[in-house]
């Protein structure tokens, strides 16, 4: 494919692709103790049966509509329906709380929900009112109880304006349970949806994406299919040196994160890849082995992680093979900063290349041409050490507010160190203070329902992104760190949290780390062990990059604490630390250690 074609909208896109590529694979997934596949022409008709069904169940244009369910093929069947009716998906994590999602119906106003299971079906029934549920595992026969108000349908109930305060719950009413195979039943052809889709004009609403709330509430940002369009065409040219086509990618990370939700839902689709959905995060290693994905997008966690691993296995190893290993990697960096090699070392350089380089590429299944990073901060050093082994990693950058990608490392220009250029159609410029703008195409239409948030946000058309970064030759973006998250020690020295948390985590015995300090005369941490690494080996590590870090950033005391999940709020779904609340959650302790 030389050249990325244009579509009006993002369902218009999959009807177009389904049509060229009627028995095309398209998704596979795991289930009944095997792997099944959907193709094309199968996702068109299925995408275009659940959209007259919705309709006919009174779902409307406008009309936001929770999606909240693992990864697998009735989560984008399901979107693309929505959006060919012009109603709004909004994605919702499953890992989120009654009270998370009661947060999510109240701010959207969304009165029709479809969840993969009757507990997921439970927890939004709780959360508030709701009109229409379908259930993707639920049989055709079967109900639950839905709170309507009396005299109410589920019909009207879609429509009703949003409450301005939470409202005590009614009593619940049964209703009927719409299941997914009564959605997608149809057999007729999709031509009637994917002509009424080509309609929608790019600058309409596509989706609503609740923002990860590391800062505060999470806040919905509308995306128009322009922003996401913009986010593929962006993404087809830069990546074109990879020549990517009949490529396998496994989605992992949650198609309700904006960077799944384009990367894994639309892009790569677009394209002719076929999307495989893992089994869960506990069975990617395996997945890894058995998919033998081509493609793949990261969060930093998981390179640190498989690091980690790596490490420790070579440890355990005799001598002469740790050598080896240790050779490998230093030719292997030798390379990647283009330093000229020895004649012994070309010589063994191949041989290395398949001793030692290629058992660490077959953790990745063995076929993997590029993962793409983001969603947080790599450490340089995670990095380099994956490229050194011949794993080709693509740092980037971006957030929900801008589709979401805003930059990245080009393929055959790899600087790890930063986040890459800005894609094609992106302006970005610093402010005076350093913060990082953006302006295109792939900018939000703003918040929903918060005017105040959306002018603060966006002026005279620049996307404030509230992360302070460099620009450097070629254009090469730079982050260093969050506009607010910037500590001030008490004698007026600011500093960066991120990268001193980043090298942290870079070290083999620390798997998650948040500095703190703000107003005191110097810095602590509050510090997790990696699984196997006693409270030594921990110190170590922070001695090891307190001789890397200049006197004001280096950390003076730290303390080991319990770990930072999903379960116990202290981390988001897509594994963001939420530094505020680890420090809010540990203030005795930090209170000792500034003693």
């Amino acid at each position: 494919m030389r050249t990325y074609p244009t579509w009006p909208n993002l369902p218009a896109m999959m009807f177009a692709r389904a049509k060229e590529w009627p028995n095309k694979p398209l998704l596979r997934s795991y289930r009944d103790g095997a792997w099944h596949g959907i193709s094309w022409g199968e996702f068109a008709r299925m995408a275009a049966s659940c959209a007259r069904q919705l309709r006919a169940a009174g779902v409307s244009a406008g009309d936001r509509v929770i999606i909240c369910s693992e990864n697998r093929p009735e989560y984008p069947i399901a979107e693309t329906a929505l959006m060919a009716i012009r109603a709004v998906p909004v994605p919702a994590y499953t890992t989120n709380t009654v009270a998370d999602h009661a947060h999510l119906l109240r701010d959207s106003g969304a009165r029709a929900v479809i969840v993969s299971n009757q507990e997921l079906a439970a927890k939004l029934i709780e959360a508030g009112a709701l009109a229409l549920v379908v259930v993707m595992d639920a049989g055709p026969t079967e109900t639950l109880p839905l709170p309507l108000r009396e005299g109410e349908t589920p019909s009207q109930l879609l429509h009703l304006p949003q409450p301005p305060l939470p409202q005590p719950p009614p009593p619940p009413l049964r209703a009927t349970l719409l299941s997914w195979s009564s959605l997608v039943a149809d057999t007729a052809p999709p031509d009637d949806i994917a002509a009424e889709a080509g309609h929608i004009p790019a600058t309409a609403l596509a989706c609503l994406i609740y923002t990860s709330g590391t800062g505060g509430a999470p806040k919905g940002v509308m995306l128009p299919h322009r922003a996401i369009l913009s986010n593929c065409q962006g993404a087809f040219i830069l990546l074109k040196p990879l020549k990517l086509e009949d490529e396998t990618y496994l989605s992992y990370l949650p198609a309700s994160h904006a960077y799944e939700h384009t990367v894994g839902g639309f892009f790569l689709p677009s394209i002719g890849t076929e999307i495989v959905y893992a089994r869960g995060v506990e069975h990617l290693a395996a997945d890894m082995l058995t998919v033998r994905p081509t493609i793949m997008t990261v969060v930093p966690r998981v390179l640190e992680v498989i690091r980690t691993r790596v490490l420790a296995q070579v440890a355990r190893q005799p001598e002469n093979r740790r050598r080896l290993f240790q050779r490998a990697l230093d030719i292997g960096l030798k390379r990647l900063d283009k330093t000229p090699l020895t004649l012994m070392e070309r010589i063994l350089d191949p041989i290395l290349d398949r001793l030692v380089r290629a058992k660490v590429r077959a953790r990745f299944g063995g076929r993997l041409v590029a993962a793409c990073s983001g969603g947080a901060r790599l450490e340089p050093e995670v990095g380099r050490f994956f490229l050194a082994l011949g794993i080709t990693i693509i740092q980037g950058y971006g957030q929900t507010e801008a589709g979401p990608i805003v930059s990245a490392n080009p393929p055959d220009a790899i600087r790890i160190e930063t986040v890459g250029t800005a894609l094609e159609g992106v302006a970005l410029r610093l402010a005076e203070d350093g913060e990082i703008l953006i302006r295109g195409d792939l900018v939000m239409d703003g918040y929903w329902g918060r005017p105040d948030d959306t002018a603060a946000t966006i002026v005279d058309g620049w996307l404030h992104t509230g992360d302070i970064g460099e620009i450097g030759s070629g254009g090469y973006v730079r982050i260093t760190d969050r506009k607010k998250d910037m500590i001030v020690l008490s004698g007026g020295e600011n500093v960066s949290p991120a990268k001193i948390e980043g090298m942290l985590m870079a070290e083999p015995a620390i798997a998650q780390a948040v500095v703190a300090g703000d107003g005191r005369a110097g810095l602590t941490a509050l510090v997790v062990p990696a699984e196997g690494y006693d409270d030594v080996a921990v110190a170590i590590g922070v001695s090891d990059v307190n001789q890397r870090l200049s006197v004001t950033e280096r950390i003076r005391k730290h303390a080991l604490v319990e770990p930072f999940t999903v379960e116990n709020g202290l981390l988001t779904p897509t594994q963001k630390i939420r530094r505020m609340l680890v420090i809010r959650a540990n203030t005795d302790v930090l209170a000792k250690l500034q003693r």
